[in-house]
């Protein structure tokens, strides 16, 4: 994809709503899963974060989306764009197939909960369109008494009732496994990073650049069978809402 192809398949993203409602996924209609995936990533001091620590490092790279496994989802966004409220295009890459959904940040966390637990992340709900219905969080947490720093996803979701039918059995195949895989490979993926600038010295990278489209994580690259591959936008296309 063109960078004008994602600069106006972004821009198409203003337009489409979230397609879920907040009661749905507490009310007994149809099935959604509820999912924590949590990785321990190093340890601190106990006390506040360590200016360039393990915290620092990790909330650096949940915020550049650095995390995502490039092979499974890379995502597009546009820097200029404040975090809250900031649209995405991820696509979702599966044996030869290309998924182009958009994604919206709904929610900002910056803070110390009860306990002593001090908390950075973010999240975002699927829009009309995507393979899925439901709300993924992504949070780095440093236990404050212990010095423990995690990688916490949480998140709910479901498939889109509006699929075709191809690939509403696709997901019922694959669906469920490629998205608990995509869980461990993020997490496993944080880890090494975060190690490897801990172990280099590297400590935080700067901010990426705010006058322009980019592509997440910073090294996703074009595959071999990119060209051919077979693109497929906003799979689920009628309204779910």
């Amino acid at each position: 994809m063109s960078s004008v192809q994602r600069a106006r398949a972004l821009e198409g993203l203003r337009t489409r709503s979230v397609n879920f409602t907040e009661d749905e996924p507490h009310s007994s209609a149809g099935e959604w899963y509820f999912d924590t995936h949590r990785v321990f990533l190093a340890s601190e001091a106990p006390g506040i974060p360590e200016p360039g620590g393990a915290w620092d490092i990790a909330s650096a790279l949940v915020r550049d989306y650095e995390f995502s496994d490039p092979d499974r989802v890379r995502a597009v966004y546009d820097s200029r764009d404040e975090l809250l409220g900031r649209n995405m295009l991820l696509e979702g890459r599966f044996y030869g197939l290309r998924f182009d959904m958009g994604v919206r940040v709904t929610v900002v966390v910056d803070e110390t909960r009860e306990g002593g637990s001090r908390v950075w992340g973010w999240g975002y709900e699927t829009l009309v369109g995507h393979l899925e219905r439901g709300r993924m969080t992504y949070e780095v947490v440093k236990d404050m008494g212990s010095g423990e720093v995690e990688f916490v996803i949480t998140g709910f979701s479901q498939s889109a009732p509006a699929l075709d039918p191809v690939l509403r059995l696709g997901w019922r195949l694959f669906g469920r496994a490629t998205q608990l895989a995509f869980y461990r490979r993020c997490g496993r993926r944080m880890h090494e990073l975060v190690r490897a600038r801990l172990a280099n010295g590297r400590g935080v990278a700067p901010e990426r650049r705010h006058d322009a489209l980019l592509l997440a994580p910073s090294d996703a690259r074009p595959g071999p069978l990119e060209r051919i591959a077979l693109r497929i936008d906003h799979p689920s296309s009628g309204r779910e809402r």
